[in-house]
């Protein structure tokens, strides 16, 4: 996991900690949709990061 996707996985996981333990009045759905486009950016990191390594000799 690159270190981009990592940041993006922690700042979802805290947005989700702070819908959690917030009350629910005070920031309405905000952390919520925050944590999903963290949730989102960090998809995309996995995917953009992702090496395959092609080996053309098959043994």
């Amino acid at each position: 996991m690159s270190k981009f996707a990592f940041g993006f996985l922690m700042l979802a996981l805290s947005s989700l900690a702070l819908d959690i333990f917030m009350p629910s009045g005070d920031l309405g759905d905000l952390p919520l949709i925050a944590a999903g486009t963290f949730f989102i950016a960090w998809l995309i990191a996995l995917l953009v990061g992702r090496r395959i390594k092609f080996d053309p000799l098959l043994r």
